[in-house]
């Protein structure tokens, strides 16, 4: 190929060509409405796949590792994507490498996460409702503001994870391996359960966040200080 004619991955447009398989890693596809081509063996490891109708193309033997869906994602009928390595609501991401990856805003609800390596993901504004994280690795993750209601984190390594301002309403931190260095601060819904988490070893509580600036011991107790839902905080 001449080097006047190649273009990196990332611009490449659903155009099919039958000759090679195409290269569009990193592409952003997203609420494009992609004709009946051929996009076996194509590399779409990823590709913004969100809002995409996809539902004409042939993706047998695709590379959807790490692209990116959503529930207005359209499908080719029978075609498995929830086990594709494709990241979405419903998604099969257990013991999977996403460490370091931007998942911000991405809805992952339905979607199993046991053993998922998520260290250092940045998931602020995540909808993780529901998911069941057991030991799965989310140190130094960013979760601020995620939606993690009912989320259960028995065994998870949660340590310097940040869940600033994260809705954790129901959510099973107690099984936690470790929850040292995490800020919970202005999470919402810990207020039932901070009192336990404070019962955990000095070494995960006085634990210095340097990111945060902030200690999980005083994370925690900012939820006891906090007068109760439609108080005035008087006695």
């Amino acid at each position: 190929m001449s080097l006047d004619a190649w273009q990196p991955p990332e611009l490449a447009e659903p155009i099919d060509n039958s000759k090679n398989p195409i290269d569009a890693r990193g592409a952003d596809w997203s609420g494009k409405i992609i004709a009946a081509i051929n996009l076996q063996g194509a590399r779409l490891s990823r590709a913004d796949l969100r809002g995409t109708d996809l539902s004409n193309c042939n993706l047998e033997n695709a590379d959807l590792k790490l692209a990116k869906y959503n529930r207005q994602t359209r499908w080719p009928q029978d075609f498995d994507y929830k086990k594709s390595g494709a990241i979405g609501p419903g998604a099969k991401l257990d013991a999977m490498f996403l460490s370091g990856a931007d998942l911000r805003y991405m809805d992952l609800r339905g979607a199993s996460c046991m053993g998922t390596y998520l260290s250092g993901a940045n998931l602020s504004g995540a909808i993780l409702d529901g998911i069941r994280m057991i030991s799965a690795d989310l140190r130094c993750a960013v979760l601020q503001g995620a939606m993690c209601r009912g989320t259960r984190f028995t065994g998870a390594q949660l340590n310097q994870a940040d869940f600033r301002g994260a809705d954790l309403s129901e959510a099973g931190l107690e099984g936690a391996e470790t929850i040292e260095g995490a800020d919970f601060c202005l999470a919402i819904g810990l207020d039932q359960i901070a009192a336990e988490l404070l019962r955990r070893p000095y070494k995960e509580l006085d634990c210095w966040n340097p990111f945060t600036r902030n200690t999980t011991r005083k994370s925690l107790e900012w939820h006891l200080n906090q007068p109760p839902v439609g108080g005035d905080g008087k006695s």
